[in-house]
């Protein structure tokens, strides 16, 4: 492979994982978003191809079947997933930088061959949780309640990853994902180097 990286950004819903990502991207030429593919419906601010990749669930089993992604998982009823050959032609020329969960991170860390920092974002509470996931207003009471339920199970994974970074002030978390990044590029190429 390469010595480019791969940063996985996992957190509970409403933690800020897709701003950050977005924040990394558009600051960071060398940074690529892995763009998955789901089965749910895109929002009304989402663009295909841009912010997923919208498929049927009959594509998505297809797929599968035919052992094309790297990671996948069934979240809130939908299907989620990495494809193997998006992230192969990526990585060629770019950091890639993943917002996914924790299975799909457990997943993905079967493979040995890559590069992989993987970093879990957390509020400063609970409460604190609900609200953001209340003030983002893109889900039905239902959603927000199934989302805050599942904070217990998904907190249960943070020592999958190399980092976790709390997410009390979005510029101050910001800094901080840079620092990490920063240096674990300075890390490969010096091993490399070496």
């Amino acid at each position: 492979m390469t010595d480019n990286i791969m940063v996985i950004l996992s957190s509970p819903s409403g933690v800020g994982k897709t701003t950050l990502t977005k924040k990394i991207e558009q600051k960071y030429q060398s940074f690529k978003l892995s763009i998955s593919h789901t089965t749910r419906s895109p929002r009304s601010n989402e663009v295909e191809g841009v912010d997923y990749n919208f498929v049927s669930n009959e594509k998505f089993e297809e797929l599968i079947e035919k052992d094309e992604f790297y990671e996948y998982a069934k979240i809130y009823g939908n299907y989620y997933g990495t494809l193997k050959k998006n992230v192969d032609q990526i990585i060629k020329n770019n950091d890639i930088i993943f917002d996914i969960d924790w299975q799909g991170t457990k997943q993905l860390s079967k493979f040995k061959n890559l590069n992989l920092i993987k970093i879990y974002l957390i509020t400063d509470s609970k409460k604190e949780l609900k609200k953001r996931l209340i003030k983002r207003n893109l889900n039905t009471e239902k959603e927000i309640e199934n989302r805050f339920n599942l904070f217990d199970e998904d907190i249960k994974h943070w020592n999958d990853y190399d980092y976790i970074l709390i997410n009390k002030n979005l510029d101050s978390c910001y800094k901080q994902l840079e620092n990490i990044i920063n240096n674990e590029k300075k890390t490969i190429s010096f091993h490399k180097a070496v």
